[in-house]
């Protein structure tokens, strides 16, 4: 399969000298003081609690990789509604905001990829694009997300989100992770960010495919191929081979060799 040779590389934004709005401001602070909470972690620690923390770091990271992502933004496959609503909730857990909120700002991602509209643009930055990025409402796209209420009951997770779940994670006292890492060769499509980051595949459930998702952003796998790790894809092929997934997704051998770049 063909590689991608000629990359164009785009210049990024500069950090301190973008013009900040307020809620730009406070959500900076609002990771400031969550990642000092985080120094403080190995003064209380405990083993139920690092227990807890990888039980956490697996339900959350397939409550937004299997459900935002590939089952609620991309409709890749088909849930039962019981099973769409659990994992929807695990997704709620990781401190993303409500489905809504995540799947109006990826459905932007994706339409505006590097663009000033991209929610989290590389070339922002990488501190705004992991960071400041996290709010849909910093690039003026509050208002997007009461369109997709087309959900139905999700809308509901909302106000669980907001209500609920704030003094629960409190109590258990986890927080979410972040990324970074090296680029390996891109295989279909061209763009600033569109590039793999193979390690990260492995903490991030299968997410680290990129350029992968971008080209087949239907495709419910993400690690085309058979070296590619891609656990959140593993979860999903079980619930197909149990009858609980449906309708899933995957680009055929000849759509992949027609997207190749070669």
């Amino acid at each position: 399969m063909g590689l991608l040779v000629n990359i164009v590389m785009m210049p990024c934004l500069e950090f301190w000298g973008r013009k900040w709005n307020l809620l730009d401001i406070a959500t900076a602070v609002v990771f400031f003081i969550l990642h000092c909470l985080c120094v403080m972690a190995p003064f209380h620690f405990t083993w139920p609690a690092l227990w807890v923390a990888c039980a956490l770091y697996l339900v959350t990271g397939f409550g937004v990789t299997l459900s935002f992502h590939r089952n609620l933004a991309h409709k890749s496959f088909r849930l039962p509604k019981w099973l769409e609503y659990l994992f929807a909730y695990f997704g709620v857990l990781s401190l993303q905001g409500s489905p809504i909120e995540w799947v109006s700002s990826h459905r932007y991602h994706h339409q505006f990829t590097d663009t000033e509209k991209d929610v989290h643009s590389p070339r922002q930055g990488f501190w705004f694009s992991h960071m400041v990025g996290s709010s849909i409402a910093a690039l003026g796209l509050e208002n997007s997300k009461w369109k997709l209420l087309q959900y139905g009951g999700l809308k509901n997770l909302f106000y669980l989100e907001v209500y609920y779940m704030p003094p629960v994670e409190f109590l258990l006292g986890v927080g979410d992770g972040c990324k970074d890492g090296m680029r390996f060769p891109q295989y279909f499509v061209s763009k600033f960010s569109w590039s793999h980051v193979g390690w990260l595949g492995l903490f991030a459930l299968g997410e680290g495919w990129h350029n992968n998702h971008h080209a087949f952003d239907y495709s419910a796998r993400q690690g085309l191929e058979w070296w590619q790790i891609d656990f959140t894809w593993y979860v999903i092929r079980f619930f197909q081979l149990l009858g609980l997934a449906t309708d899933v997704k995957t680009p055929t051998e000849s759509q992949k060799r027609r997207k190749a770049l070669n």
